[in-house]
């Protein structure tokens, strides 16, 4: 059945002309990835980068093709390029001789040269990365909380959720609100004083996206440069854990003022951390601090405090590496279950004293990022 409904539609999508060319998609080979399961379509259009704007009439004509097939529930389409504009020479090409540059696999940053690709996101004061080494560390409570702190304190505040894999922000700000479009913009969702988006409010709860890398990064580009995040003072992206696609596209395509990242004080988490701050210098964005998340455990009857994940961790690991140590949340049944329930401990408990806390991290990094104003973002290229 699914091969089927694939089959029907690529038939639609055949309709479906670039301008430019007067070409079909299916014909002059943008149609990528195209997946249907359980009348759920998922696909992307391979397009050059500097068309991507232009082109977003063409993915919502493409878009809808599919959906009007019978037997199609929802229908998913996201631009993407596989490589910027070639301004040297031309791809696959030697080396120069007797040039002294990194060895295979590694990566260095380069500023981009006037030209070499538009940065996305410039209406907004200061974009702020929260990330982590690996998952499971808390991350995503972090962000949200942060996020909804500084927009208390008076801030305009977007909150992106750049894990397409694993969209958590529609539970954790408790709503399933799908966006609407407006002049081929769509509407960010808005929420505990927030401007919101993530993949999860484009697709069913429970839908895998089985993409690969260039659709990833279609994908997040798409929430970036066509959402209407209008005039922000901060946007908090919530990044996936490690460093991959997502964290080359932020690095590449917006101008990030800092990253902070959160971790939990076991030593197999830090090692991540560590990696996910030698990630950022690589591609020169400021680490701003260090969060140690789960630090500590107080019993909810007796008041006994453990530490079942060890202590002081994240602090002894900011001061080796050089950067701030911003403060600690510990291990709460409270703060789960709020999460969970779509209630950020800072809105529903703003007298607790993890909502102290949460306020003031996102004090600390307001004045950190008032001291700082975001260059363009660096080049990351892989040699």
């Amino acid at each position: 059945m699914s091969d089927t409904l694939a089959a029907t539609v690529r038939q639609a999508l055949a309709s479906v002309r670039d301008p430019a060319t007067g070409q079909d998609v299916v014909a002059n080979g943008m149609l990528q990835g195209l997946s249907a399961r359980d009348g759920l379509v998922q696909f992307a259009l391979a397009v050059p980068r500097e068309r991507a704007r232009a082109l977003e009439p063409l993915r919502a004509a493409a878009e809808k093709a599919a959906g009007s097939v019978p037997g199609v529930l929802s229908a998913t389409c996201v631009l993407t390029a596989h490589r910027d504009i070639q301004t040297g020479p031309a791809a696959g090409a030697p080396p120069a001789p007797h040039s002294h540059g990194p060895a295979p696999g590694t990566a260095r940053a380069t500023r981009p040269t006037p030209g070499q690709g538009q940065m996305l996101l410039p209406d907004i004061g200061a974009i702020l990365a929260v990330a982590s080494g690996k998952g499971g560390v808390g991350k995503s409570t972090t962000a949200v909380n942060l996020a909804v702190a500084m927009a208390a304190s008076g801030l305009a505040v977007g909150l992106l959720d750049a894990d397409i894999y694993g969209p958590s922000l529609p539970q954790m700000l408790g709503t399933s609100a799908r966006p609407r479009s407006a002049e081929g913009r769509i509407q960010p969702i808005e929420a505990w004083g927030l401007k919101a988006m993530s993949i999860g409010f484009l697709v069913e709860q429970e839908t895998p996206m089985i993409w690969r890398g260039p659709m990833v990064m279609g994908a997040l580009e798409q929430m970036l440069g066509q959402v209407d995040w209008g005039k922000l003072d901060v946007l908090v992206v919530d990044m996936p854990p490690g460093t991959g696609d997502a964290q080359l596209t932020m690095s590449q395509r917006v101008p990030l003022a800092g990253a902070v990242i959160v971790s939990t004080p076991q030593d197999v988490a830090l090692i991540d951390a560590r990696r996910g701050i030698r990630m950022f210098e690589k591609v020169q964005v400021p680490v701003l601090g260090l969060i140690e998340n789960m630090s500590f455990y107080c019993c909810p009857q007796c008041g006994h405090r453990s530490e079942p994940f060890g202590h002081g961790g994240a602090r002894a690991e900011a001061e080796r590496m050089g950067v701030e140590f911003l403060g600690e949340l510990p291990l709460k049944l409270e703060i789960r279950e709020l999460s969970d329930a779509g209630t950020p401990v800072v809105g529903a408990r703003p007298d607790s004293h993890e909502a102290a806390t949460y306020r003031q991290i996102a004090a600390r990094l307001r004045e950190k990022l008032g001291q700082r104003r975001p260059a363009a973002a660096p080049r990351f290229v892989v040699e």
